[in-house]
C-alpha cells in the first residue's frame, strides 16, 4: 500500500468522528470509542479472533441492526473486561472498564458498515499497526482532542532512536509510555536490523517479542490506545497501567535503555512522589524532576537514556539543584555509585548528556553543524547531535595509547 493509501485510509477512518460526534462524543473520547470497533474488525482481519471469547467477533457485531446491536456492543465491552469471561490479558486490559458513549443505534450502524467498506486487503499490506499509529498521530495534531500530551512527534522518536541505537537482548523502558511511540520505534529499528528478527536464535526473537520491552502509562484511555498499538506491531511486552511515581514504578526493573517524554507540570493536588527509593525529589511535586530520578535509578550499570525536559529543568531553585548536583556525582563517581547515564557516547568522545533539552537542543545542533565542512554533517549528526560538540570533528586520526 503507497503512503498516499495509507493516509487515505487513516483519513476515512477519522471523518467517521462525524458520527461520533452526532452522538455526543467528544474529540478526547473518539479514538478510544474507535479503537473498540477496529480492535474486533482487526482480530478478523489478521485470524486472531480465538483471542476472543465465542460469540463476540467482528461478524456477531456487524450483522446486527438497530437497538439489538448496540445493546449487543454494550455487553460485549463489558464482558471482554470481565476476567470471568475472557482470559486473554492483554484483551482484559484493553477493554478493562470499557464503555461506550452512543446513544443511536443508527449511529452505531454506520460506523460498522464504514469500517467494513475500508480497504483492509491494502491495509494488512502496509501493516495493520502503521494504520493505527497513523490514526493516533491524526488525533494529536488536533488540538480539540487533546491527545498530544500523550503523542510524541514521530520526527523526534526516529531522532532519539537512532541517537540511542536500541540493541537486540537489551530491555527497553518507557516509564510514561504515552501510545507506546518510543517502544514500537525500537521494536522497528531492531526488527529492520535482524530481518525481522528472523537472524536471531529462537530464544532470542522470543525475548524481543515478549520480554524486552517494559513501560508503564498512567491514563487509562491512553493506556488502551498504548496496549492496541503495541499489539498490532506484534509486540507483546507488558506495558502497565500505574504510575511510575508510585512504588509501581520501582517494579519496572532495571532497563539497559530509557527513552521517555514524560509529563510536565506538577502532580495534582500538588502530590509527592510515593517513592521509597527515591531521595532527591521526594519532596518536590514537580513531575519532569521526579522521573529524571525515577531514569537515574533504574538504569543498570553502564545503561543509556534519553528523556525530554522542559528548559533548564535542572536550574530551578531547591529540587533542580540539588537533583543537577546530584547527577554530576554520579556522574564524577561512576564506578562507587555505579550509576553512569548518558544519552550518547559518540565515537570521537565529544561527551555525554543525560537529557535532550528538546525546544532548544535540536536548532543549536542543526545551528552549530551548519558551519562544519559538508562531510561531515549528515555522517555525524546520529552519534553527536544529542552530545552537542562545539566544534566539528578533528579530521586527524587519534594515534593509539
Amino acid at each position: 500500500m503507497t503512503e498516499n493509501a495509507t493516509r487515505d485510509i487513516v483519513a476515512k477512518l477519522w471523518n467517521l468522528c462525524h458520527i461520533l460526534r452526532d452522538d455526543g462524543v467528544t474529540y478526547n473520547e473518539y479514538v478510544t470509542e474507535l479503537t473498540f470497533l477496529l480492535f474486533l474488525k482487526m482480530m478478523q482481519e489478521t485470524g486472531h479472533e480465538d483471542r476472543i471469547p465465542n460469540g463476540y467477533g467482528w461478524e456477531a457485531l456487524s450483522k446486527r441492526e438497530g437497538l439489538d446491536q448496540l445493546e449487543y456492543y454494550r455487553r460485549l465491552l463489558l464482558d471482554l473486561g470481565d476476567t470471568k469471561k475472557t482470559q486473554d490479558p492483554t484483551i482484559l486490559a484493553i477493554f478493562a472498564d470499557a464503555g461506550t458513549k452512543l446513544r443511536k443505534p443508527a449511529h452505531l450502524k454506520s460506523l460498522t458498515m464504514a469500517i467494513d467498506k475500508l480497504d483492509w486487503f491494502s491495509a494488512r499490506e502496509e501493516g495493520l499497526g502503521n494504520l493505527y499509529e497513523g490514526l493516533l498521530e491524526k488525533n494529536a495534531a488536533e488540538k480539540k482532542s487533546g491527545a498530544g500530551q500523550y503523542f510524541t512527534p514521530r520526527p523526534l522518536i526516529d531522532c532519539i532512536v537512532r541517537l540511542t541505537k536500541p540493541q537486540p537482548g537489551e530491555v527497553i523502558q518507557d516509564p510514561a509510555a504515552g501510545t507506546a511511540g518510543f517502544i514500537v520505534a525500537a521494536d522497528h529499528d531492531i526488527k529492520v536490523r535482524t530481518d525481522d528478527l528472523f537472524e536471531l536464535t529462537e530464544n532470542q526473537a522470543f525475548f524481543q517479542r515478549h520480554l524486552a520491552y517494559r513501560g508503564a502509562e498512567l491514563v487509562p484511555d491512553a493506556h488502551r490506545l498504548c496496549l492496541m498499538n503495541l499489539m498490532l506491531h506484534g509486540i507483546e511486552s507488558s506495558v502497565v497501567c500505574a504510575d511510575t511515581l508510585s512504588p509501581d514504578g520501582e517494579a519496572l526493573g532495571k532497563a539497559d535503555l530509557i527513552m521517555t517524554n514524560p509529563p510536565f507540570g506538577t502532580k495534582k493536588g500538588g502530590g509527592r512522589p510515593n517513592r521509597s527509593d527515591f531521595s532527591i525529589t521526594n519532596d518536590t511535586s514537580n513531575k519532569q524532576l521526579a522521573f529524571v530520578e525515577h531514569i537515574v535509578r533504574a538504569l543498570k550499570p553502564g545503561g543509556r537514556a534519553a528523556v525530554v525536559v522542559p528548559d533548564n529543568v535542572l536550574f530551578e531553585d531547591n529540587t533542580g539543584r540539588r537533583l543537577r548536583s546530584w547527577l554530576m556525582e554520579c556522574g564524577a563517581n561512576r564506578r562507587r555509585h555505579r550509576c553512569r547515564q548518558e544519552l550518547v557516547r559518540s565515537e570521537a568522545d565529544h561527551g555525554i548528556m543525560a537529557m535532550l533539552y528538546i525546544k532548544t537542543a535540536l536548532d543549536l545542533a542543526a545551528k552549530r553543524m551548519s558551519t562544519w565542512p559538508s562531510r561531515h554533517r549528515d555522517a555525524d549528526l546520529p552519534r553527536t547531535a544529542a552530545a552537542i560538540p562545539s566544534r566539528p570533528p578533528s579530521t586527524k586520526s587519534s594515534s593509539s595509547t
